[in-house]
């Protein structure tokens, strides 16, 4: 037996016998294997003002009561309409990614640098709102995944999750997926949390196992393969295309006191679950995935077939002139910087 099948052997049967001993604080105590680190537990992060730095943040509310609610956004402007809506954690969804930066399906198109640089533009808007991005496969081996997590650290993303479909992946919510075996899936955690632990100074980014085998092998495979997760440091689990709610229920207490992250894309796997029933089930993040690109798909549409039919883009424009597009898109905080730096070139806009 190989050396990593060795390691798998006895991650696989911690993982499995991982049970919470009756102490004072009802601190988790780790199975020999499972991996633990005790800067990140998450009892250091339930008091305290709310932090500046994204993952902090995320931890804090991941720590705290209630459900975090991300909506998935593509672009600068999706990021911008769901800050102003108050939304306090965003969603980097891959499938929005790919289609708003190239225009393609979400069939492993998309890049690390895609992805990366589209994150690093959201995560700046709003540089203490986390955001939760999408990172595929890992886009490699673990040399791969480990440079994955280093970039989208330095873009200032607050977690990722990462998977285990094969490298020529598709949209969780399409039919034909192929899963990598429980090793290579545990491979790709335990790079993340290798390349996290890393980081001079230690950093909080939270790394988020996602299994599509639910649809594959079945659900029993899917548990397990979160419950490896957990073991090998993934903070998050993300089961996709939960199919009812019992069994996401079922997940969130074969999961304890892993927190669950559910997937709600309307017309896919998942039922059209409301965050607050989400919450009821126990799930501790809910992201809606295509929420703001399919609303600009049709919108957009809308307008370019009235555009096409009238002539004019004055209907579609419902009365919001330039100045009034440029104020959702930040144009006062740019005003008041160049007002506080001394700058005049603004007084009038």
């Amino acid at each position: 037996m190989s050396p990593a099948q060795d390691y798998h052997t006895a991650v696989e049967n911690a993982a499995m016998s991982l049970t919470v001993l009756p102490t004072s604080d009802a601190t988790p105590t780790p199975a020999p294997g499972v991996y633990y680190n005790s800067r990140l537990d998450p009892k250091n992060f339930l008091e305290g003002p709310l932090s500046p730095n994204p993952s902090t943040r995320l931890r804090q509310m991941l720590a705290r009561p209630g459900i975090v609610v991300a909506p998935g956004i593509c672009d600068g402007i999706s990021a911008r309409c769901a800050l102003e809506a108050g939304f306090d954690c965003l969603y980097q969804s891959g499938a929005a990614t790919t289609a708003s930066r190239l225009g393609q399906p979400d069939l492993a198109i998309a890049t690390l640098n895609d992805f990366a640089e589209a994150g690093q533009m959201v995560s700046s808007l709003n540089p203490s709102v986390p955001v939760i991005a999408d990172a595929d496969t890992g886009f490699g081996g673990p040399a791969n995944v480990a440079r994955t997590i280093k970039t989208y650290i330095r873009a200032g993303i607050a977690a990722l999750h990462i998977e285990d479909q094969v490298q020529t992946k598709r949209c969780g919510h399409l039919m034909g997926k192929q899963v990598v075996s429980r090793e290579e899936f545990l491979t790709r955690i335990r790079a993340a949390v290798l390349a996290r632990d890393s980081i001079p100074g230690g950093s909080d980014f939270v790394i988020i196992g996602r299994t599509d085998s639910a649809q594959v092998l079945g659900m029993d495979e899917a548990i397990i393969r979160l419950k490896l997760a957990a073991a090998a440091g993934a903070d998050v689990c993300f089961i996709e295309g939960v199919k009812t709610k019992e069994l996401l229920e079922s997940t969130v207490n074969a999961l304890a006191p892993t927190p669950v992250l559910v997937n709600v894309i309307s017309g896919g796997l998942t039922p059209a679950f409301t965050y607050q029933q989400a919450e009821e089930m126990g799930a501790k993040i809910i992201i809606f995935s295509l929420v703001s690109c399919v609303a600009m798909v049709h919108a957009v549409r809308a307008a370019m077939h009235s555009l096409k039919k009238t002539g004019t883009d004055f209907i579609s424009a419902q009365g919001m002139d330039p100045k009034k597009f440029f104020e959702v898109m930040g144009l006062q905080e740019v005003v008041e910087l160049d007002a506080k730096a001394g700058g005049t070139a603004f007084q009038v806009v």
